[in-house]
C-alpha cells in the first residue's frame, strides 16, 4: 500500500517533547511573573550590548532584565528539549526498528529470523515475543505443508507411472491377457482415488470447513466397528467395546471417519491370528475419551512417534493384506485438532499400540450408556 511521506515517529516525539518543555516553560515563567513580580515596575526592552553581559548577573535580575532573561530561557528550553527529546525518541523506539527490520526479512521469505529482544518485561518485548511466537508457528506450519505437499506428489505420481506403464505393455505387447492388465489397472485406479478422498478428507478437517451438531461418540464408534466386522472377520481379529455415552459438538461424517481410521488401523496391523482390538469410550474430567487398542509385534517409542506423520505406513508393523494410503493417523490427528481435541500413541507393553482421542465433553453429558 502507498502513502504519502511524513514525518517519522523519532521527529514526533522529539517535537513533542520540545513542545512539552516549552510549555512548561511559559507556565513557570507565568508563575513567576504572577506571584513575585506582580507588585513590582516591570519594563521589558531589549538592552543595549553594553548591558547584555549585565542580563546574564543573577544579581542584576529584576524589572529591568525579565524580559530578555525569559526570551533566554524560553531559547534554551526549545534547544534542550529538542535535542533531548531526539536522544530518548532515538532510545525508546530502538525495539521498533529491530521489530520493522526484521518484519521486512521476513516479508521477503525469510521466516527464520527472529526478533529475540533481551531485557525486561515491557510493551515492546511482550510485541516481539508475540511476533516470535507467530513466526515459529508460521515456520513450522509452512514446513509442514512444504513437506505434506512432497509426500503427496510423491504418492500420487506412483499410481500414475505404475498406469503408464501397464499400459505401454499393451500397447507393446497386444497378444496379452487382456483381463490381467484390466484387473491390475483397477487395483491401482482404486487406490489413486482412496489417496485423493483421503487428502480431501485431510483439507477439510484442517480447514475446518463442517457444520457442528451434538454427537455422541460411542454411537459413531459402534457405528464404525458394525462396518468392519466383515474385515476383522477376513483377519481373524476379534473386537472387544466398552462404550460409554460419550456427547461431544462437532461433524458427525468427520467423527465416523476417525473412528473407522483407528479400528481399521487396528484390524489391519495386528496379529496374523487371533489377534483383538478394544474399542472404549468414555467421559473423565471433562473429556470424553476414545481408545483404540490392538494386540501386534512390540513397538519402538521411536516408530510410534511417527505413525501420525503423513504417508507413514508404520514400518515393522503386521499388514496383513490391506495396504492404506499412508494418512489414516494424520486424518484422525487433523479431526482431532478440528474439534479442539488431541491425539495420543503409545506403544502396548505386551505388544500393539494404545491410541487415544481426547474431545472437549458436551458441557450437557447424558448419562452413561453401554454399547
Amino acid at each position: 500500500m502507498d502513502r504519502a511521506p511524513g514525518l517519522s515517529v523519532r521527529l514526533k516525539l522529539a517535537l513533542s517533547y520540545a513542545a512539552f518543555l516549552m510549555v512548561g516553560g511559559t507556565l513557570l515563567l507565568a508563575v513567576v511573573w504572577i506571584f513575585l513580580l506582580r507588585g513590582t515596575s516591570v519594563s521589558i526592552f531589549v538592552p543595549a550590548p553594553s548591558n547584555l553581559l549585565r542580563a546574564f548577573d543573577p544579581t542584576n535580575f529584576g524589572p529591568i532584565i525579565f524580559g530578555p532573561a525569559a526570551v533566554g530561557v524560553m531559547a534554551f528550553l526549545l534547544v534542550f528539549g529538542l535535542l533531548g527529546g531526539w536522544v530518548l525518541a532515538g532510545r525508546m523506539i530502538a525495539p521498533l526498528t529491530r521489530i520493522t527490520n526484521v518484519t521486512r526479512m521476513v516479508a521477503e521469505g525469510s521466516l527464520s529470523h527472529r526478533i529475540g529482544l533481551q531485557g525486561h518485561k515491557d510493551e515492546f518485548r511482550e510485541l516481539a515475543d508475540a511476533f516470535d511466537a507467530m513466526l515459529e508457528r508460521i515456520e513450522a506450519h509452512v514446513a509442514e505443508q512444504q513437506r505434506f505437499a512432497a509426500n503427496t506428489s510423491h504418492e500420487l505420481r506412483t499410481p500414475l507411472a505404475i498406469t503408464q506403464t501397464l499400459l505401454d505393455v499393451a500397447r507393446n505387447d497386444p497378444n496379452r491377457n487382456a483381463g490381467e492388465l484390466v484387473e491390475r489397472l483397477h487395483d491401482v485406479n482404486a487406490r489413486a482415488i482412496d489417496l485423493t478422498e483421503a487428502l480431501l478428507v485431510l483439507s477439510r478437517a484442517d480447514q475446518r470447513a463442517f457444520t457442528k451438531a451434538q454427537v455422541d461418540l460411542s454411537l459413531v464408534a459402534e457405528e464404525a466397528i458394525e462396518a468392519l466386522l466383515l474385515i476383522a472377520e477376513k483377519h481373524s481379529v476379534a473386537i472387544e467395546t466398552s462404550c460409554a455415552a460419550a456427547p461431544v459438538i462437532g461433524s458427525n461424517t468427520l467423527l465416523l471417519q476417525m473412528a473407522t481410521n483407528l479400528v481399521h488401523n487396528a484390524i489391519v496391523h495386528n496379529l496374523p491370528e487371533r489377534g483383538t482390538v478394544w474399542v472404549t469410550t468414555d467421559v473423565r474430567l471433562g473429556q470424553v475419551m476414545l481408545v483404540v487398542e490392538n494386540t501386534g509385534e512390540e513397538l519402538s517409542p521411536n516408530s510410534v512417534a511417527v505413525l501420525v506423520e503423513p504417508f507413514q505406513r508404520g514400518t515393522g508393523r503386521v499388514h496383513t493384506g490391506q495396504v492404506g494410503v499412508g494418512l489414516g493417523l494424520a486424518i484422525v490427528r487433523s479431526i482431532a485438532q478440528a474439534h479442539d481435541g488431541t491425539l495420543t500413541l503409545a506403544p502396548r507393553p505386551s505388544g500393539g499400540l494404545r491410541v487415544v482421542v481426547q474431545l472437549p465433553v458436551l458441557p450437557t453429558a447424558a448419562q452413561p450408556l453401554h454399547c
